[in-house]
Parts: structure tokens; sequence; C-alpha cells
């Protein structure tokens, strides 16, 4: 097998297949990324036997059809390093063979035909989303995903696909990101009775290959994993095991609740200065709204305290509670400076809801406030 490319667009793909290899592995094999070359197409491909992905390479020289396993340690370090605009790469018998302008690598190769197989996407009942809307999804959710504790359900996204609908809930038990987009169903492709539960290190995997935010993206749900195709890329997950919490029983109901409107910017600014004096052991802050202002408030007996107060369009009567600053900051890091937004407030005691008005809803639940 012999090919020759240009380095940074194939070092483009190289990467984004290497995230799935694993670095230790009792399968040495998994420790590389599998390259096909035919007439036809070249495919990357990369699996840790949970996770894999396939992605065709466009603009590959093929002078000899047939398949190699790059090292991913050794080979990246090669396509980093190497400042030629184009390299050959060829096989010969053990041996991979790199070959720039200025210099030449050998390299100990694996032989190919032991590669597992990563699955292609050849559904015929999907749903079809735009990659715009599910990189936005993947982005505001992703970050409330718990991938420490033992409860494997909220190691990743939950994906509800309805008829014209593609919804992303996360959650870590304290705090729950969700949103809403429009989707396209398929010959009728929906949900089975497992719940598609993806799993962050994929997700991640998936919004790094949305690069073309006007292409369309395929997502077919089956009983035990998960299929999504994005351009020239095929995305394998096994789905996480285990029931999701029952997300909406979270939500707590508008009606009751004082309804604070904000913007981003200056909201995000008072928090940044609140905690300024918060501490590891000591991460909430009071918020106070009432009488046209919001107060933040932080007591930290090692550190000392802090009272920031702005100006906000809310003259009902006061309402207090205490948050982990972290979780709000999150919240605010996904919008932009200039997104307005409306809090959710009914009482200390009960679960703080931010609402966008494009369908996106974040629930923080609240600290005890003599803590």
């Amino acid at each position: 097998m012999k090919i020759t490319f240009d380095r940074e667009k194939f070092q483009t793909a190289f990467q984004t297949a290497a995230m799935v290899a694993p670095s230790r592995s009792p399968k040495p094999i998994l420790q590389n990324v599998k390259l096909d070359a035919t007439e036809k197409a070249t495919i990357l491909m990369a699996t840790d036997m949970e996770i894999g992905v396939r992605i065709e390479v466009e603009g590959i020289e093929v002078e000899q059809a047939g398949s190699i396993v790059l090292p991913v340690a050794r080979f990246g370090s090669i396509l980093k390093e190497v400042r030629d605009e184009r390299l050959s790469v060829q096989r010969e018998e053990s041996r991979t063979v790199v070959q720039a302008q200025h210099s030449k690598f050998t390299l100990s190769s694996e032989d190919p035909d032991e590669f597992p197989t990563v699955q292609t996407f050849a559904e015929g009942k999907y749903h079809e989303v735009s990659a715009r809307v599910l990189k936005e999804l993947i982005r505001r959710t992703l970050f409330a995903t718990d991938t420490e504790s033992g409860r494997y359900a909220l190691g990743g996204v939950l994906l509800e696909l309805g008829e014209n609908s593609i919804t992303a809930v996360a959650t870590d038990g304290r705090r729950l990101a969700k949103m809403e987009g429009p989707a396209t169903q398929v010959e009728g492709h929906g949900n089975n009775d497992a719940m598609t539960i993806i799993p962050s290190r994929a997700m991640q995997l998936i919004e790094r290959s949305l690069t073309d935010l006007d292409a369309t993206v395929q997502i077919a749900s089956r009983t035990n994993d998960v299929l999504v195709k994005v351009g020239p890329a095929t995305i394998y997950a096994r789905l996480v095991e285990g029931r999701f919490p029952k997300w909406r029983d979270v939500l707590p109901e508008k009606r009751e609740a004082a309804h604070i409107e904000m913007s981003v910017g200056p909201a995000f600014a008072a928090l940044r200065q609140a905690a300024i004096v918060t501490s590891d052991e000591s991460r909430g802050i009071d918020f106070t709204f009432g009488q046209g202002s919001m107060i933040l408030s932080s007591n930290t007996a090692e550190v000392g305290d802090s009272r920031v107060e702005i100006p906000i369009p809310y003259d009902g009567e006061n309402v207090e509670i205490t948050m982990d600053h972290r979780f709000v900051a999150d919240f605010y890091k996904v919008l932009g400076s200039e997104s307005n937004f409306v809090l959710n407030l009914q009482n200390a005691e009960s679960a703080a809801l931010f609402s966008t008005d494009d369908n996106y809803d974040y629930v923080v639940m609240p600290l005890a406030r003599d803590r």
C-alpha cells in the first residue's frame, strides 16, 4: 500500500480519529488508527470497542491500494513536527515508511487484518437534524453530565427523538441542562425501549466533527447503540446503561415563580466579582432579588466577604436563593454576553430555573443558606 497526501488536511482527520483510540489497552492493536485505501475512497478508522469512528479523507493519491495501521503517538508526532506540505506513507511487510521531502521515518507496524471492524452507516430509519442545531444542543448540555460518580446513566447525554424534534438532557444530580430543537423523522424512526444515552466522550467526538454547520446530520438510535453520520465521518457508540432520571419532574413549575428578566453580560460580571471571596469549601453565593436590583453576597471565614449590587427590571416581592457560583457560571458561559434569559424563582428551598427563548432550560438546586 502506498499513498501521498496533503499533511495538514490529513492531520485534521487523523487527530479526530485519534481521539477514540485508547492510550492504554489490553489489545495493543486498538492504540492505532487503521487506514483503508482504495481507488474509490480512503478511510481512517479507530475504536476502543465502546466508541468507533470512520472518516473518509478526500484528496488522497492512492498509488497502491491496501490497508495499514498507524500508531497514534508516533505517527501523530510525525504529522505535527514535519513541516513539509506533502507526505507519503507506504507499507513494507511489517513496517510503515513515512517519507517527507527532507526526512524519512520507518515505524514497526501491526497486522491491519487484526483491527476490529468499525460499523458503517447503513440505516434506513433515522432522524435528520441540522449540524448547527445539534452542535448547540451538545454545547449547552454536555457540561452538566457526571463522569465521576457510579451512576452510569448520568455519564452521558439523553437524546429524545420526537416526530419533529430532538431534545438533549444532561444532569449530575445537582443541576440539569435541557435543550430542544427541530428534527425530521425518516421512515418512522424513533427511540426503542432502551433510553438513548450517549456517552460524554462520544458526544465530544460528535461535536468536534460538526465543522460544516450547514450540513445535515443523520442519527440512528438502536437498542444498544447509536450511529451518527456527520459529513465524511460516521460515529458509533454503545449506549450508556441504566435509567436516566425522570427529568421532566425536576423542572420547576413556572406559573408559581417570580419571573426575573436579565442579561448575561452584567449578571456574569457581578457573579465573577462575588465569587472572588469564595473557596473550594465554600462555593455558595446568596442571591437576593427585589426593588429593582440583584444583590450577590458571599462570606467565607478564611477569605472574607463580598457584596455586589446591579440594577435589574424586577420590582416584585423579594426572593432569595443560595447557589453554587460554578453552576451559574456554566450557564452564562454557553450563552453570549448579549443574550437575555429569564430566571424563575419560587423560594430559597426550590430549584432555580434559567430559561431562554430558544427552548433552553437550566435547573440549579439550591444550597442551604446557613452553610
